[in-house]
């Protein structure tokens, strides 16, 4: 898989792949602890069909809302553990983590892909699997195997398509305390969202970063050719 598609995987819609079981809303600074740490934010876990029919890429996005002027020295923070995490026996525990880690900051940061591979521990607790890196290298260019795994890591536009004055109408707590959407009335003005010809792209020419992986299907699901219908999550842990 060439950088395009990579950077592309973030412009198509979520849920187009057989291997998702259900999926859930985007997530973007939902609490005061994130807002603080910006970099322990998940924005959004994507999955997509890969390059191929047998390859699946993986996504992760984080950070976001980054200006233009926050994108040029935004990074990882390499005292994180970002992981992706796949449940291939349907029972809503991780069988297989794949762990990406950061060393430095700036243009020269170092990323570590280590997995798939069995987690030393399940659930909300995480440990560093020590075993080699499956991929590693500097950010902002593709790293890997075109027949193993392959890793693009670094900032991309973030698209978020909301009817944002409506949802503010609904949950007024959310609203912001400045700007021009403070001044919506706390008392629905509207019935209805937009149509869906008038999405507005309320994120358009800001970025996140984003953990793009695509590898093999084979490499998730159940060995010996077991169950292909995967559940995925993502975490970021200190």
């Amino acid at each position: 898989m060439n950088a395009l598609r990579l950077a592309l995987a973030l412009g198509v819609a979520a849920g187009t792949t057989a291997v998702i079981r259900y999926a859930a809303a985007s997530d973007h600074q939902d609490t005061p602890e994130v807002e603080l740490s910006p970099r322990m934010d998940i924005n959004d876990v994507y999955a997509f069909p890969g390059a191929t029919d047998d390859r699946i890429v993986l996504v992760m996005t984080t950070s976001s809302p980054l200006t233009p002027a926050q994108t040029q020295d935004a990074s990882f923070d390499p005292d994180l553990l970002y992981q992706f995490k796949i449940d291939n026996t349907g029972d809503a525990i991780e069988d297989l983590v794949i762990q990406v880690t950061f060393d430095g900051s700036g243009a020269n940061q170092r990323l570590n892909v280590v997995g798939p591979v069995a987690p030393v521990m399940t659930g909300t607790r995480n440990k560093l699997v020590r075993i080699s890196p499956s991929v590693s290298g500097r950010v902002n260019m593709t790293l890997g195997a075109p027949g193993g795994i392959q890793a693009f890591v670094g900032p991309r536009d973030d698209p978020f398509f909301l009817d944002l004055e409506q949802f503010f109408r609904i949950i007024p707590d959310r609203k912001p305390v400045s700007g021009a959407l403070s001044q919506l009335p706390d008392v629905p003005t509207a019935t209805s969202f937009r149509a869906p010809g008038a999405a507005v792209d309320y994120l358009a020419g800001v970025n996140a970063l984003a953990i793009v992986l695509e590898m093999p299907k084979a490499m998730l699901t159940a060995s010996g050719g077991g169950n292909t219908r995967i559940g995925i999550w993502g975490t970021i842990s200190r």
